[in-house]
């Protein structure tokens, strides 16, 4: 059975991919169950947003190397310091029966794949527009992954959530028609603060726009 549950924003996936851990501390998953969903995406149009899959960053979960194989060839995993994973959409892998294979400097069981719903550009400043436009976008990529009957009983997120790349005592000025704020690591818009501003603005482009899912 598969089990997804959104959290912040996050699917965490514990049985959508076969996971088998060797002593050498490898994690493979079937490409499979990537494709299926970049699958979901890329069938309809979103503009605005995306998926992306990351090995949360842990003690035990460090990505020290990562490839993608067949029974006749392999290929590179591209990954990037925040361990985000780019997975290609290419039918000709799930025909081959891949697998994605992530070697982690930790235990591997200790591990697991995050897909996340994400803005495909961020800036620096959004119109009211902008903001629902980008709010619309994430609430039917959410519903297309939830499948049916799942979507039907989904309620809509609560907003979205900016987040910022961390740099020591330094923070990120906020202005929300001209009314100044000061944010960290990250800040939160509900749809009802979205509903009555104008424009908002940062003096630091976040570097992640996700749906902001609260309780």
């Amino acid at each position: 059975m598969r089990n997804r549950t959104l959290i912040n924003g996050f699917i965490f996936i514990s049985s959508i991919f076969l996971i088998n851990s060797s002593s050498a501390e490898t994690v493979s998953l079937e490409y499979k169950g990537f494709y299926d969903r970049l699958k979901q995406v890329n069938k309809q149009n979103y503009p605005l947003v995306e998926l992306a899959f990351s090995v949360p960053i842990t003690p035990d979960c460090t990505i020290v190397s990562g490839s993608i194989t067949t029974e006749n060839d392999q290929y590179p995993l591209t990954y990037s310091k925040q361990q985000r994973l780019f997975i290609p959409y290419d039918p000709q892998l799930k025909s081959d029966r891949g697998l994605v294979n992530i070697k982690v400097a930790g235990e591997a069981k200790q591990c697991a794949i995050a897909m996340q719903v994400r803005a495909k550009e961020t800036k620096q400043g959004f119109t009211q527009t902008e903001l629902l436009a980008l709010t619309e976008d994430m609430n039917k990529l959410l519903d297309g992954l939830q499948g049916f009957p799942m979507k039907y009983f989904r309620k809509p997120i609560n907003g979205l959530s900016f987040e910022f790349t961390y740099m020591q005592n330094q923070t990120v000025k906020v202005v929300i028609d001209d009314v100044e704020t000061i944010a960290k690591e990250k800040y939160t818009l509900t749809v009802e603060q979205i509903n009555q501003l104008k424009q908002i603005s940062f003096t630091q482009k976040p570097s992640i726009i996700s749906p902001l899912v609260t309780q």
